[in-house]
Formats: structure tokens, sequence, C-alpha cells
């Protein structure tokens, strides 16, 4: 049997598709290079693997899926012990301003301690960090954390956040409180998507005070939230990044007795020297924020 085909197979099962596996192949591989290697090794074992459209294992493909998936998920693991515990890459996720802003410094650290170690990085929502963990796409990531995280996952809170309202500069509009004595709010509400922990939080306790504000714009990151009620397009839902320089041109609200968001850490199974090292950086830079 190929073990090259092999290899091929065990990336379409596991990322659930040939292009899906093409994107995730660490070499240069196009789609019919792939399409014909699979086509291949079926044909040498008398036998569909899996059904293209839409994408499922046979029984066949989930036997032999099952077979070859402890070797080829933990060869990194096991090059990594290899070469004496000096681990050469990492994948971190997190969002934008935390990649952008934080993790600069917490990555010098770590390679201070592994010389030549190689980063990679993804940015996304919490829910697309979580299932990036959970396909062993990425390693590591800070990002919002919820009070349960999803089963196989392990996390560490590192900062606790309040949750604040965004005004523009010259609004006429002091405190929260205002808004929440209105019959009708009129402002549109600008927030991250209705699946994040911010908005869902916010949402809630919405509810408990007995207000209806429901969004008027869906923003990707808190940047751009800030850039919109800059704009004068609305109130936004944010949280007090510490450290952040704000536009000169909006404010902050506090929302008093609103819980906070938590940052944390997330990674999946045992903590290698590697993780162990990034979480003791990222408690680091997150008590020097404090």
């Amino acid at each position: 049997m190929n073990v090259h085909h092999l290899e091929l197979f065990y990336y379409v099962a596991r990322h659930g598709g040939i292009m899906p596996a093409v994107h995730n192949i660490p070499y240069g591989i196009q789609q019919p290079a792939v399409s014909s290697q699979m086509a291949q090794l079926e044909e040498f074992l008398g036998a569909a693997l899996f059904h293209r459209r839409p994408f499922e294992l046979t029984p066949e493909g989930d036997k032999l899926f099952r077979l070859i998936e402890p070797f080829f998920s933990n060869l990194d693991q096991v090059a990594g012990e290899l070469q004496g515990g000096r681990l050469r890459q990492i994948r971190v996720g997190a969002s934008t301003i935390v990649l952008r802003e934080h993790l600069p410094e917490v990555f010098q650290a770590v390679r201070d301690k592994f010389p030549g170690l190689k980063l990679s990085l993804r940015e996304g929502y919490p829910a697309q960090l979580e299932d990036l963990l959970l396909r062993g796409e990425i390693d590591f990531a800070i990002s919002l954390v919820e009070k349960k995280t999803a089963a196989g996952l392990r996390s560490l809170t590192l900062i606790e956040l309040p949750v604040v309202l965004l005004v523009e500069k010259g609004s006429g509009i002091r405190s929260a409180e205002e808004l929440w004595r209105r019959d009708k709010i009129d402002e549109p509400l600008i927030c991250l998507p209705a699946a994040e922990t911010v908005s869902k939080i916010f949402q809630e306790q919405l509810q408990q005070r007995g207000v209806d504000w429901f969004p008027g714009i869906e923003a990707s990151s808190v940047d751009l939230i800030e850039d919109y009620v800059a704009g004068g397009l609305g109130i936004g839902v944010s949280v007090a990044i510490p450290r952040k320089g704000s536009s000169s041109r909006v404010r902050a609200l506090p929302l008093e007795g609103f819980p906070p968001v938590v940052i944390g850490a997330l990674w999946r199974g045992r903590k290698s020297p590697l993780i162990e090292t990034f979480l003791a950086e990222a408690q680091r830079r997150a008590k020097q924020l404090v």
C-alpha cells in the first residue's frame, strides 16, 4: 500500500473533503493530484472510502481512518521529542487586537526560550478558534472564554474586561441609565454577531432590565465598531481594553452591574513545554495590563 496515499487520505478524512485537505496539507499539492491519488487508493483497496457530495466517510473509509489517524496526528509531537523537545512551530489563534497588540511581546519572550521557533497565526471569532482547536488546526488560542468551553478543550483565565457602550464624542448621552429610562432607544445598536460572548452578555442584561434594543449593525471586530460609532452611525457595544488608545471621537460609558467578559487561553490535551511557556508569558502580559 502506498504510504503517501494514506497520508493524503488522512488529510481528506480529517478536514472533510479534498479541497479542505489541499488547504491544510503542509506542502504544495493541487486538487487534481489529490483526487487522482485518492482514486488510486480506492482502486487498490477495491472499496470506496468516502462520498464526495456531501462528504462522508464510508464504513471502509472510517475503518481506515481510525487505523491511520493516531500515527499521522502524532507525527509533529514525535518529531519534537526526537529533537530533544525543541519544537519548531506553534500555531496560534486569536482576535486581530490580540495578534496585533499583545502577541508580539509574548512571542518574543517565548522565542528567547525556544530559539528558531516559527509562529503560525490565525484570526477568528471565539467559536471559530474553538473549532480550529478541536480539529487540530491550531495548537493554542487566546480568546473570549464562556463559562463552559467545548468538550475536549482546557482553558485558563488571563484577564477580565468590563463591557462598555461607545458613543460619539459630541453625544449628549452621559450614562447608560439615560438610555434604559427611555420608552424607546432610537439610536442604532452596533455590536458583534449575536453568537459572540459580548453580544450575548449585553442582550441578557437588557432583558433583565426590561429593555428592548436590537442590533442595527453587526460588525466583525471591536475596532470596526469603534470606527462606525466615531462616524456617527450609532452606539456600540464593546469592551474596555487596557492600554488600547480609543479614538478621540468616541467616549466609553460604563455599564454598571454588567458582568465582565473573560479573556483566556485555550488548548487541547496535555500541555507541552512550549504550551506551558506560552501560558506563563500570556499570564505575565495580562498582569501588566491590569
